[in-house]
């Protein structure tokens, strides 16, 4: 079966979808993770007209584009924005998508307690009848406080659910997790549905995450975990630039271009 490998419209962020979609067409990929995430990247969001959402639809046609997941982050811990997900659950089913991926968010109490594992999968849980009736998987991304596969692969298994797995962001487990990126993949290898492809450079606490290869990221050791661990999850490449963000759009073209060059020298096909 081949591997979905696709782009994250996030790398695009203070752009448009259009310019997302062509850019990541003209670099070689089928497939684009759509970006709806409130006040960062709104690439497509609820509360678009469903003129403009039918526009994107045809955008994606015409660049033989697959919108295969949705980022659609909300901090899943806070009841008030328990509904705002359920409607980008809902945005997701109308592109097509097959996963929708969010961090956690801050698992903090009203007295600001941090919460266990255990309120954390219950508060998942309740998704789970919306991700049943949509036929969509949530990929909790290795973020934040959550910022490590282990810790993880122990909220999805209180989940108990397949429709709740872990998204590993190898340049997250990095910023957040100060872990080692193969130690802690091979530890929750059997959890991860999904991948976020991003790379890092610099200090652990460094804001920057440049096209694949670029940075320090062994690449062919995780590769190399994943096949020995018969899995198959998609990727997604996300490139989030320094603090400074890139110079322009082509920066970002030329970025999306590297990284799909790098992936087709490890041997995948786009």
């Amino acid at each position: 079966m081949k591997r979905i490998i696709g782009v994250n419209s996030n790398c695009y962020h203070g752009y448009s979808i259009e310019e997302a979609v062509r850019g990541a067409s003209a670099a070689g990929f089928h497939y684009i993770e759509l970006t709806a995430t409130k006040g960062w990247t709104e690439h497509v969001f609820p509360d678009q007209s469903f003129h403009r959402l039918l526009e994107v639809k045809k955008l994606l046609k015409e660049y033989n584009m697959t919108p295969f997941a949705m980022s659609g982050h909300c901090n899943l811990m806070d009841r008030e924005r328990m509904e705002d997900f359920i409607e980008n659950i809902k945005l997701a089913a109308f592109f097509g998508c097959d996963y929708i991926v969010s961090s956690v968010g801050e698992a903090h109490l009203k007295d600001q307690a941090v919460a266990s594992n255990e309120t954390v999968a219950q508060h998942i849980s309740d998704f789970i009848p919306y991700l049943e009736e949509f036929d969509m998987t949530l990929v909790l991304e290795v973020h934040g406080e959550h910022g490590n596969g282990n810790i993880l692969k122990e909220i999805v298994n209180l989940v108990g659910n397949p429709r709740v797995k872990i998204n590993y962001d190898t340049a997250n487990a990095i910023f957040y997790g100060g872990v080692n990126v193969a130690d802690d993949l091979k530890n929750c290898a059997d959890q991860v549905a999904y991948m976020h492809l991003k790379d890092k450079a610099g200090q652990q606490k460094e804001w920057n995450f440049p096209a694949l290869g670029e940075g320090e990221i062994d690449f062919s050791e995780i590769f190399k975990i994943l096949k020995e661990n018969e899995n198959r999850c998609p990727f997604s490449i996300e490139i989030e630039f320094t603090e400074k963000g890139p110079r322009d759009l082509k920066e970002i073209d030329e970025a999306v271009k590297k990284s799909a060059l790098y992936l087709q020298q490890a041997g995948f096909e786009l």
